[in-house]
């Protein structure tokens, strides 16, 4: 239920970006295995973009890992979460991470942990979302390359906006205030500058990056503030037991 909304929103996009495959030349069959094997949204459409006959290759791959170099940043966000788990249950959870599997995945742990459950991560929680949103985009992305000729330009009814809405919705779900959202607008700010700077997918690496170094500095300072407060706390309770 949690994901029915998601599901939806993948629908739109996911036809576009099989209609935009199928007039590049992949058949029905290969569409569903680009976006099977690679679950990320946008290095797809960046590939598709690239695609040419023959295709270069290792463009594809190079833009492919760029672009997905945010998956790094929110591997490492649930990696102390999964740790309880198996490495072959581990890695066939991260299998399945998108943005917004990871979102709700995250979102829903914070309150498990909140609720006082010892293992906050629920692993048949994430499984279950992340089922309908992979099925939806392998499925749809299928469609969309059988419809294809048939479909239309999508983009220009504004459907293509349906994944940005959808993010900002999760988005909104993961606000703890301003000052935890900081390294959000480094990040934002950064990756704008980039893009309008350099050419290529050269941003969203730079977005990651600098996101990452602002979160590392910010906690640094914070626990650095936070120490003298605890070594008082400490010397309070070690007074009242004497």
């Amino acid at each position: 239920m949690d994901a029915l909304p998601v599901m939806i929103g993948f629908i739109p996009f996911a036809l576009v970006l099989g209609a935009q495959a199928s007039q590049k030349g992949l058949s029905i069959v290969e569409v569903p295995l680009m976006t099977g094997l690679n679950f990320a949204g946008g290095s797809e459409f960046a590939a598709i973009g690239l695609w040419t006959s023959p295709p270069h290759l290792a463009l594809i791959l190079a833009i492919t890992f760029l672009v997905n170099s945010r998956h790094l940043l929110m591997g490492a966000t649930l990696a102390p979460l999964l740790r309880h788990l198996p490495k072959r249950k581990a890695f066939a959870t991260l299998f399945f991470m998108c943005d917004e599997s990871w979102a709700m995945g995250l979102s829903h742990a914070r309150k498990r942990a909140e609720a006082g459950h010892m293992i906050p991560f629920s692993l048949p929680y994430y499984l279950s979302l992340s089922a309908g949103l992979y099925l939806t985009w392998v499925v749809f992305t299928a469609l969309g390359a059988w419809l294809g000729p048939m479909i239309g330009d999508i983009e220009s009814l504004g459907f293509d906006m349906a994944f940005p809405a959808v993010f900002l919705v999760l988005l909104r779900g993961m606000w703890k205030g301003f000052r935890q959202a900081r390294p959000w607008l480094v990040s934002l700010v950064v990756a704008a500058l980039t893009y309008l700077l350099v050419p290529g997918g050269w941003y969203v690496a730079a977005g990651a990056l600098s996101g990452i170094v602002a979160a590392y500095l910010w906690v640094e300072e914070k626990t650095v503030e936070e120490k003298p407060v605890q070594e008082k706390q400490m010397e309070e309770k070690q007074v009242k037991e004497k």
